[in-house]
């Protein structure tokens, strides 16, 4: 019998990561942690590269089979937190390229249904890369070999990242970084961090990545300009007053919660509070500094025409607030409620029904509504005189153009005598009514009755009586 071969240890925890049954994978991934942390304490300890490409494959299917979205936001945590398990800061670069590689390599195999949690699942890697960088006080030498490997992996033209990865990547590294690094980091420092993505920005050939750059980090920063001023202002203002306090001498007690004062200092703290949740801490920036070495890598012999284009208007608007001046400005309370007024009225006039937004006029110019709905009369079109005497078009309805008024025929009781005028040939008629019209020739008519119509009839033909 053929003895059974036993598995390398990151095989068999990857086995059990990509397993079936939820308890399971949770088991191996917290052996993970302790066979990580167990392993790199060790003088000649220590992972391989492809040692961690089969960790980082447990790992993947692991975040594959799990469902649920909070589930999914606790495993995602617990993965991404495993980078403080290694003990040394090469051990950790290690294993954030091993996770970038594996992203790469199985992003096409994603479908839509699981993009959430494995964008989810980066973010919050990004986090935590950053995170441990800030506990080693974001030393220069770090930081430098975090942003190699992130430009290697990710940014490079020459990179096997596909574009979605690429593109994620690039839309949240300010938002992790200001979450981070905003309280502590200076503007040198943040300069560091983009710096990459300007070389990028120059160098690339792919349209996309251009655009990406150039909006989710220069145009970002242009747009995040007015929060950063008043962040800073604030924290000058903070510094004052402390030295205010600090000369004056701080009161021994605060006013008790119950009184006026501290009611007023509760609101106070609400509103400061709902502030910086809203708003939230963003980074400082040198503009002048980030508009030269954009110039710098635009103007290069090397860099291709659209990427100059782009940048060039990037650096105008970077030149501006260096100046004080700022691309959009906030518009004024009162005129904006104004703005907002005038756009409701016009909402409410579309909506209203046109026979209230026309006014009716009488004979005299005057409304006379009573007189309108009196009659039943419909409703004037737009464009039709108010004067009785003009010649107006009769309308024939709502919606419609109107129809031509048929001619009444006059009723048997009503009809006017017919009188044949002298001269005129027995087949002309005038009708003696409100109307006056000249028939055309119909039958022969008879003789009328009375005794001087017929006399005048036989005068006008020539018969002696």
């Amino acid at each position: 019998m053929v003895p059974r071969v036993r598995l390398p240890p990151e095989i068999q925890l990857a086995q059990r990561l990509a397993g079936n049954e939820q308890v399971t994978r949770d088991r191996a991934v917290r052996k993970l942690r302790k066979y990580i942390v167990a392993r790199t304490q060790q003088a000649a300890g220590g992972f391989t590269h492809d040692e961690l490409l089969k960790v980082w494959k447990g790992l993947f299917y692991c975040m594959w089979m799990q469902d649920k979205p909070l589930l999914q936001e606790e495993l995602g945590r617990t993965i991404s937190q495993l980078i403080h398990a290694f003990q040394t800061t090469e051990a950790q670069h290690l294993f954030l390229q091993t996770f970038w590689q594996t992203m790469n390599r199985e992003w096409t195999g994603i479908d839509r249904l699981r993009l959430d949690k494995f964008f989810m699942l980066m973010r919050m890697v990004l986090n935590e890369s950053l995170k441990a960088l800030k506990t080693q006080g974001w030393e220069e030498r770090h930081m430098e070999q975090l942003l190699a490997l992130l430009t290697t992996e990710i940014l490079h033209p020459d990179s096997e990242a596909p574009n979605g990865v690429k593109s994620h990547f690039i839309e949240i590294f300010l938002e992790e970084l200001a979450k981070v690094g905003a309280d502590e980091l200076t503007a040198d420092q943040n300069f560091k961090f983009i710096e990459p993505f300007c070389r990028i920005a120059a160098q690339t050939k792919d349209s996309l990545v251009l655009h990406n750059i150039t909006r989710g980090i220069f145009e970002t920063i242009v747009e995040q300009a007015p929060f950063a001023i008043e962040d800073l202002m604030n924290e000058m203002g903070a510094e004052d007053m402390s030295e205010g306090d600090e000369d004056l001498g701080e009161p021994d007690e605060k006013p008790p919660r119950g009184s006026l004062q501290g009611a007023e200092a509760d609101v106070g703290e609400e509103q400061a509070g709902d502030d910086e949740d809203s708003a939230g801490t963003v980074l400082q920036f040198d503009y002048e500094a980030v508009a030269n070495r954009l110039f710098e890598v635009a103007s290069h012999q090397d860099t291709p025409s659209p990427n100059r284009k782009r940048l060039y208007k990037v650096i105008r608007k970077l030149q501006d607030l260096a100046e004080g001046i700022f691309p959009e400005e906030d518009i004024p309370e009162n005129a904006y409620r104004k703005l907002q007024e005038g756009r409701r009225g016009r909402k409410t006039r579309k909506r209203l029904p046109k026979c209230r937004r026309q006014s009716k006029t009488g004979r005299g110019g005057q409304e006379d509504l009573h007189a309108d709905l009196s009659s039943g009369s419909r409703r004037t079109r737009p464009g039709l005189t108010t004067d009785p005497t003009a010649p107006q078009e009769q309308p024939g309805g709502c919606g419609r153009r109107g129809a031509r008024k048929r001619r009444r025929r006059p009723l048997a009781g009503a009809r006017a005598k017919v009188v044949l005028q002298t001269g005129l040939s027995p087949q002309h008629r005038v009708w003696e009514g409100t109307h006056s019209e000249v028939c055309p020739p119909a039958r022969p008519a008879h003789h009328p009755a009375s005794p001087e119509a017929r006399a005048q009839a036989h005068q006008a033909q020539g018969i002696q009586p």
